[in-house]
């Protein structure tokens, strides 16, 4: 799978505050790519120099092998998709996507065509006719998504594209993303500061701290490897120990009998989350969280363990 996108050493500076320092990073034909992180550390001014609302103070930015961090948005076979939708409310469903092949002077039976393909892919044919605010937010956001594809551009940027909805719409609209992507083959570049999201959509995820890449690799390289403290704490829950290794909740074994290579312990706190109890569990230095099925009440000694193979030693 060739790069589709290649950025070396790009740095971004804002007077003598530094947002970015040298950042390189290479994204594949055809992959969604996510850009985690918390509010603040650079991801979205990465996504703006992508697109060309930001220019690098130092680096540069190829698009399948063009160099363009000094051409104007327009000039990029691209498009981004933001979080608030911008859609043109005098404007039904299908005028608003038609709205820039128009201005690009595309003849009106290639704008109908495409648009119509756009629908389809979105599920919007039917509502084709209505106006905005005949839509619901999921609705909306669709249509944002096809007015963005129907250029057929080489990249599709996402900033934080489902933060204003409900978390069942989320839900789906993640799936939904996902599948057409998948369907039109096209390399996705989606921002969030949302771990789950994250993790569901991506085919790698580029881990973001502090204007720096912490880790990039698929979900469960970064979810079963974390190979920094701050990855290992941002992405989903973890066991930090004292000794500097880290191990997931689902992997500490629990029971009430003492038992051959267990650690001792006491629940400190017990939380009811649906299919087990979330234990909270003091054992020396280290509060240790766990899941179990039992019974459990503060105060309880038990005993715990893990396998080795599941610790990760973290830098």
């Amino acid at each position: 799978m060739k790069d589709m996108i290649t950025i070396t050493e790009v740095q971004k500076r804002f007077g003598d505050q530094v947002i970015i320092p040298s950042l390189s990073l290479d994204i594949k034909e055809g992959e969604f790519l996510t850009i985690l992180g918390p509010s603040g550390c650079g991801k979205t001014t990465l996504l703006r120099m992508i697109a060309g609302f930001e220019t690098p103070t130092e680096g540069t930015i190829s698009l399948a092998g063009e160099y363009i961090q000094n051409l104007p948005p327009y000039k990029r076979d691209m498009n981004l998709v933001f979080q608030h939708y911008a859609l043109f409310p005098h404007m039904n469903v299908e005028q608003n996507i038609r709205f820039g092949l128009k201005m690009k002077k595309v003849s009106e039976s290639e704008q109908k065509e495409r648009a119509a393909e756009a629908m389809r892919l979105t599920q919007l044919t039917e509502f084709k006719s209505r106006k905005p605010s005949q839509l619901s937010g999921g609705q909306q956001q669709r249509v944002a998504i096809a007015r963005a594809i129907v250029n057929n551009p080489k990249v599709l940027l996402l900033d934080e594209p489902l933060g204003a909805l409900d978390f069942k719409l989320r839900k789906d609209l993640q799936r939904e993303l996902k599948n057409l992507q998948r369907r039109l083959g096209i390399t996705f570049i989606y921002v969030t500061h949302d771990q789950e999201e994250a993790m569901s959509m991506s085919d790698r995820i580029a881990v973001m701290n502090q204007g720096r890449i912490e880790q990039l690799g698929t979900p469960r390289e970064i979810y079963n490897n974390p190979s920094t403290m701050f990855v290992a704490t941002f992405i989903g829950e973890n066991n930090i120990f004292a000794d500097g290794f880290a191990v997931r909740p689902e992997k500490i074994q629990v029971t009430k009998e003492m038992r051959e290579g267990y650690r001792t312990g006491q629940i400190e706190d017990t939380e009811f989350v649906g299919d087990a109890e979330k234990l909270y569990i003091r054992s020396g230095k280290d509060l240790i969280t766990a899941y179990d099925n039992n019974s459990w009440r503060t105060g309880d000694t038990v005993y715990v363990r893990w396998n080795k193979e599941d610790e990760v030693t973290l830098r």
